[in-house]
């Protein structure tokens, strides 16, 4: 029975390794609107947490459009505009919207002037169907656009401000806002971001939530619940000593590597900070390196100092995957992409909870049983006449 135990648990653990790679990996493409509108392209925008979904038709030159901001805010409204004189947002044909304090979405069409004034106004092209939503943290716009030759492949832009009095204000001159630019070709089916080369940060980011996951959020946990657990049935023997081991520092190489991708995103996104999230990657890193090196003054069990050894591991161990749980959250909450990232993470937290509490009420049985059965044996034995031997050899 414990051999069984033994390996369902291991099985169980290693296969779980690999389900965030592709979970967290999702895209525009996995997501499902509420109004069940299917498209036929879309493209992950490399700034503010945007997406464009569209289906062109070439018979009438028509694009049906969706613009969606995740993560976004009832106090900001929300803009996705072409302009096809210049890149950014003065001189753009724009789509905005926001909710208002009753609750209901404004939408309506502008041209955006020099002094990014977004007064409602016609567009150069003919826009139709034009709707917007905000459902959960998602404030969508929809339309279909009548393009022209010059207009089915131009610049894009996209943007994000407050609303000041119930009416938008102008958004900030720094960080995302000031890169959220591009090109999308509704014939191609493509989208590219020329904002001081966003599509590589994407790329970055999605390798540093997936490492940082993984490493800090799976394989720490993991090997907490080996050590916990596993020494417990007599059939694992030395084994899961080694198979700890391998766990905390595969997770802490994994760990490095994903800390010195935040690190590398951190430089290359000058005004960008998340201050939260960089502070407690920052002690995280610290407190995985002295466990690590902990094992290079890890005392023999029979070592005077050992009690205090093992205070300091578990202490620290402990603290480091709380504090990374923690901060895998932060690191949604900052990037806000895809929901389910965060929902795949809940998931694996759940699977990961419930085997500890399966394990901890077994573990707590066998214990209970061989206490019960060293007491018996040593009950038996001292009617026998060989108590004090018992308690020589104890």
């Amino acid at each position: 029975m414990d051999k069984s135990l033994t390996t369902t648990l291991l099985f169980s653990c290693f296969l779980l390794i690999s389900l965030p790679v592709s979970s967290l990996a999702q895209s525009c493409g996995n997501y499902s609107f509420s109004n069940s509108q299917e498209y036929s392209a879309c493209n992950d925008l490399s700034q503010l947490n945007c997406s464009l979904h569209w289906t062109y038709h070439p018979s009438n030159m028509t694009a049906d459009i969706a613009f969606r901001k995740t993560g976004a805010s009832t106090t900001n409204w929300i803009a996705w505009a072409l302009n096809p004189t210049r890149q950014g947002m003065a001189g753009s044909q724009a789509l905005v919207a926001y909710q208002q304090s009753n609750s209901t979405m404004r939408f309506y069409t502008t041209q955006v002037d020099a002094s990014g004034s977004m007064q409602p106004a016609s567009l150069s092209f003919g826009v139709r169907n034009i709707s917007a939503e905000y459902t959960g943290r998602d404030m969508i716009i929809f339309a279909t656009l009548q393009l022209s030759a010059s207009l089915v492949s131009t610049n894009q832009v996209w943007q994000e401000g407050p609303l000041s009095g119930g009416s938008p204000s102008p958004h900030s001159t720094t960080g995302p806002n000031m890169q959220s630019v591009g090109t999308v070709n509704f014939v191609s089916g493509t989208a590219t971001s020329t904002g001081g080369g966003t599509s590589s940060k994407a790329r970055k980011r999605n390798v540093h939530g997936v490492l940082n996951a993984v490493s800090w959020g799976i394989l720490m946990p993991v090997g907490i619940i080996i050590a916990r657990y596993l020494k417990v049935f007599k059939s694992a023997g030395p084994a899961w000593f080694y198979l700890h081991a391998i766990c905390q520092t595969s997770g802490y190489a994994v760990g490095v590597a994903g800390w010195a991708t935040g690190i590398k995103l951190g430089s290359d996104s000058p005004g960008i900070t998340y201050n939260t999230h960089r502070k407690l990657g920052i002690t995280i890193f610290a407190l995985g390196t002295l466990q690590v090196l902990a094992l290079l003054l890890r005392p023999k069990p029979d070592h005077k100092y050992r009690l205090y050894w093992n205070i300091y591991h578990h202490t620290i161990g402990y603290t480091t995957v709380i504090l990374s749980i923690v901060n895998i959250f932060e690191g949604f909450e900052a990037l806000d992409r895809e929901k389910n990232w965060k929902k795949a993470y809940i998931g694996v937290l759940i699977f990961l909870g419930s085997v500890a509490v399966v394990l901890e009420a077994v573990t707590w049985l066998i214990v209970i049983k061989r206490k019960k059965t060293a007491s018996s044996d040593k009950h038996v034995n001292g009617v026998n006449g060989y108590g004090s031997r018992v308690q020589q050899t104890a």
